[in-house]
C-alpha cells in the first residue's frame, strides 16, 4: 500500500492556508524546461489521435470480457514503456441481478496499475477507464470523420481519447528536469461505466495515499471542466408473484410485472419532491407468454443525489414504496443503492481550477467550469480527500450514443495542458500538499456542520 509522503492534519484551518499561500495569486510563467515538454507533446499530437482511433475500434463494452482483455493488452504495452512497476489486477467477480431476480456473480476485467517513483515527495493519481457503454453486438463499432472535422466513434471521447491524452502528457513530462519530484499512480479500469464496483477499492487507495488526482473524462461539449458532481446509484428491485394460466386460472395468479410497474410509477412520481434528487426508471425485465400471468419482474433504477442527505432520503423512499407493495402473494427484494458519493465543489477545488485556468491562458485555452449531474472516478477520489480535476480529456460530446464525437485538435491541446499542470506540480508552483490539506480540513468542517 502507498504511504503518504507527508502527514496531513485534517483539522487545519484552510483559511490560514489560503492566507499564507502565495501561489494563489502568483502569475505562472512557462520556463525553458516546461517549453521543451510542451514542444514534445505538440510533435506527438497526430499519434495521440491515431492510437485513440485504433483503440476505439476495439469493442470494450463493460460486459465484453474478450474485448476488454484485448484493450488491456494494448494499454499494457504502452504502459510498459515507462520505467515503473506495472501490474494487471484481476478484479473480484461482480454481483449482478439477472432477469429472474436472482443474484449471480459475473467475471470482471482487469485494472492496470503503474507505480512510478513511489518515493517522490508528491504523488499524483492519474485515472481513467477503458470500458465503454457499447456491447459486443452494438452496430457502432468504427470511427469515421465528419464533414466539420470532428471524428465520430465508440469511446473516442469517453474515454479512449482521454487515455491517449493522459499517457501522451506523462511521456512528455518524463523529460523534465524536475520529474523526480513527482510520483505517479496510473490506474486504468474496466468497469467505470457500470459504477466502478470492482475498482472502487483501488480508487479509494489512490485517493487516500496520493496528493492530487487527474482524471481524463472528456470536457463538456463547450470545453468547460466539470466542477461539482452529483452522487449516483442503481437499484435492482426484484418482484415475485405467482404464475397462472391467464384463461383457465387467472384469479389465482399474482402479476409481478404489474406490481413492478406500480412501484416504478410511484418512484417516478417522487421526482421534484426533493431538490436535485432524480429517479430514472431505466428498465423493467419480466413477462413472457401472453397467456401466462408473469411471476417475476425486475425493475432497474438510476438515481442521482446532491449530497449524503439526498442519498439517505431516496433509499428510505425506495424501501417505503417497495414495502407497501408486498403482501397478497407479492414479495419484493431490493438490491443496490447509492454507490458513488456526491462531489461538492470545495474552496480547495476552486483554487486548483483557478490555477489550471491560468495555465490554460498561457496556452491560449479559455477554461471555465460548471456543475454536472454526471458521475465518474473523480467522485470516488474526492471522497477520500483527494483534490483534483476529472475532465482533462478531449473536447467532445454526445457520449453514450452513436453520435459520440471528439475534436482531433483537442488531443494535443489537452495533452499540453496536462503536461503543463505536471510541470507546475513538480516545481510546487501548484502546491499539491497544501491543496490536499485544505480540502481535508474543509471536508472535516463540512462533516462537523452536518452533525
Amino acid at each position: 500500500m502507498l504511504q503518504q509522503s507527508r502527514p496531513i492534519k485534517a483539522k487545519a484551518s484552510w483559511r490560514l492556508i489560503v492566507e499564507q499561500w502565495p501561489s494563489c495569486t502568483r502569475r505562472f510563467q512557462i520556463s525553458d524546461a516546461d517549453q521543451a515538454v510542451l514542444d514534445a507533446v505538440a510533435k506527438t499530437g497526430p499519434n495521440l489521435v491515431a492510437r485513440a482511433i485504433e483503440w476505439s475500434e476495439i469493442n470494450s463494452g463493460s460486459s465484453n470480457l474478450l474485448g476488454l482483455a484485448t484493450m488491456a493488452d494494448c494499454l499494457f504495452e504502452v504502459l510498459s514503456a515507462f520505467d515503473g512497476d506495472l501490474e494487471a489486477i484481476s478484479l473480484d467477480e461482480a454481483l449482478q441481478i439477472n432477469t429472474r431476480g436472482e443474484a449471480c456473480a459475473t467475471p470482471a476485467g482487469q485494472s492496470l496499475l503503474l507505480r512510478l517513483r513511489p518515493e517522490a515527495p508528491v504523488q499524483v493519481a492519474l485515472t481513467g477507464h477503458y470500458d465503454t457503454v457499447f456491447p459486443a453486438d452494438s452496430p457502432f463499432q468504427a470511427v469515421r470523420p465528419l464533414a466539420d472535422g470532428r471524428i465520430n466513434g465508440p469511446g473516442i471521447a469517453d474515454m479512449k481519447g482521454g487515455i491517449s491524452v493522459m499517457l501522451g502528457a506523462l511521456a512528455a513530462f518524463e523529460r523534465h528536469p524536475l520529474a523526480s519530484q513527482l510520483g505517479f499512480q496510473v490506474l486504468l479500469s474496466p468497469d467505470e461505466e457500470t459504477g466502478s464496483m470492482g475498482s472502487a477499492a483501488w480508487l479509494a487507495e489512490l485517493g487516500r495515499n496520493c496528493h492530487i488526482g487527474l482524471t481524463y473524462e472528456p470536457t463538456l461539449a463547450d470545453g468547460s471542466l466539470v466542477s461539482a458532481r452529483k452522487g449516483s446509484g442503481n437499484y435492482h428491485i426484484a418482484v415475485f408473484g405467482l404464475a397462472a394460466h391467464a384463461g383457465r386460472d387467472f384469479a389465482s395468479g399474482r402479476n409481478a410485472l404489474v406490481a413492478a410497474a406500480r412501484i416504478a410509477t410511484k418512484l417516478a412520481d417522487l421526482n421534484g419532491v426533493r431538490d436535485d434528487v432524480t429517479i430514472n426508471v431505466g428498465r423493467i425485465d419480466g413477462g413472457g407468454a401472453l397467456n401466462a400471468v408473469p411471476d417475476r419482474a425486475v425493475l432497474r433504477l438510476d438515481v442521482r443525489v446532491p449530497d449524503k442527505a439526498g442519498a439517505i432520503w431516496i433509499d428510505e423512499q425506495v424501501r417505503i414504496v417497495t414495502g407497501a407493495m408486498e403482501g397478497g402473494g407479492i414479495s419484493v427484494q431490493v438490491h443496490g443503492g447509492v454507490h458513488r458519493p456526491a462531489k461538492p465543489f470545495f474552496n480547495a477545488q476552486e483554487v486548483l481550477f483557478s490555477q489550471v485556468r491560468e495555465l490554460g491562458a498561457l496556452l491560449d485555452l479559455s477554461i471555465g467550469w460548471k456543475p454536472s449531474g454526471g458521475v465518474c472516478e473523480g467522485n470516488n477520489l474526492l471522497a477520500q480527500g483527494l483534490p483534483g480535476i476529472d475532465t482533462l480529456g478531449v473536447r467532445g460530446g454526445d457520449i453514450h450514443s452513436e453520435q459520440e464525437f471528439a475534436w482531433p485538435e483537442s488531443f494535443a491541446e489537452q495533452a499540453r495542458l496536462s503536461a503543463l499542470i505536471l510541470c507546475k506540480l513538480a516545481s510546487a508552483e501548484i502546491d499539491a500538499l497544501a491543496l490536499r490539506a485544505q480540502l481535508i480540513a474543509e471536508q472535516e468542517n463540512d462533516r462537523l456542520s452536518a452533525d
